[in-house]
């Protein structure tokens, strides 16, 4: 026993000093090296790029980069907030109360719950796993993650605020993304089989004996850090194809009704931006039809790069796979026929 608590006090001044770090000190063993690199290196970077910060085009991607950062940021600061209030704050037993019994008339309604239940896309898909671990049938369950990322009040409002005098845009959001969650949920009860879904327990909400104010703090937090740097990079990404890409390929999509809608659905899949700021990145691909933006705004929440791997690491790979692709068939018809009737 001596000889064990002699080996575990030993061992962990090692594995402190392996990263670096002295014990009970704030600063790292190499710090004034670290502190030499920060203050050289950035001002190496400026020297090297500096001749070119002037040239317009490069001018231009600064602007549209901090434009959609800085209008977006406030609505994901929100979004973020609101959701991990409710998740900390709202047992989950609020929706199984909530929602019908039957199955086919419970998924409508479970869609409608996410208009006035916030949240990004990352936390409706534990969020939906949770439900399903509690009793909620799975087509409502996936209505549900597909619709309150997508028609949440803060998505509507940022929608609004990115499309100033269009509440046309805003209208054809709601509607397009509320009935491809119903669909969704529907195929689920007519297709869906019990051998795709292959859920993992996990518990999202309040853990009892925890202070619920740490948790809202700790999923805020991870919530607000995860979706901000996605929109920074989706951001610069927007930047980069108003930049980079030429003319002339863009008409060549952009010309095109039906090859505009699929090449931003395809767009808003790989890109992977918040839901909270997508509006604001669609509203800058001014080339595009108004029918393709709101493709854009509608596939990006319900499917993209990184809820794909969520899914897939949740509910297993055959179901997100299947979801995945027919979530963006059914998700661009509905944009095309929706849009097409109000815009």
């Amino acid at each position: 026993m001596q000889e064990t608590e002699i080996r575990s006090r030993s061992a962990a001044p090692a594995a402190e000093g392996a990263h670096g770090v002295e014990v009970g000190r704030g600063l790292p063993r190499h710090w004034p090296l670290l502190l030499l690199g920060a203050a050289v290196a950035p001002g190496a970077v400026l020297v090297v790029v500096g001749r070119s910060l002037d040239d317009p085009a490069v001018q231009a991607w600064r602007t549209v980069c901090l434009a959609v950062t800085v209008q977006a940021l406030p609505f994901l600061l929100l979004g973020t907030a609101l959701s991990g209030a409710i998740n900390a704050f709202v047992p989950a037993r609020v929706f199984e109360r909530l929602l019908p019994k039957r199955a086919a008339l419970a998924v409508p309604v479970a869609g409608m719950a996410g208009v006035v239940l916030p949240g990004c896309e990352c936390a409706s898909v534990p969020v939906a796993n949770s439900l399903i671990g509690r009793g909620v049938t799975p087509a409502a369950a996936f209505a549900f993650l597909l619709s309150a990322p997508a028609v949440n009040p803060v998505v509507l409002t940022a929608t609004a605020v990115a499309f100033p005098g269009s509440p046309e845009m805003v209208l054809a959001r709601l509607l397009a993304s509320l009935v491809t969650a119903a669909v969704m949920g529907w195929l689920w009860l007519w297709l869906g089989r019990a051998e795709w879904l292959k859920p993992t327990v996990r518990h999202t909400g309040h853990v009892p004996g925890r202070s619920r104010f740490t948790e809202f703090r700790r999923g805020f937090q991870h919530d607000f850090l995860h979706a901000g740097g996605f929109l920074v990079v989706g951001a610069m990404a927007a930047a980069t194809f108003n930049v980079a890409v030429p003319r002339s390929v863009l008409d060549t999509f952009a010309g095109s009704p039906w090859l505009s809608v699929l090449f931003l659905a395809a767009l808003a899949i790989v890109l992977a931006v918040c839901s909270e700021a997508d509006a604001f990145v669609a509203a800058s691909l001014s080339g595009f039809s108004p029918v393709a933006r709101l493709a854009f705004m509608v596939v990006g929440p319900m499917v993209d790069l990184k809820l794909i791997a969520l899914q897939a690491g949740t509910f297993g790979r055959a179901f997100a796979v299947r979801f995945s692709a027919a979530t963006a068939v059914v998700a661009v018809v509905c944009s095309a026929v929706i849009g097409g009737v109000l815009l």
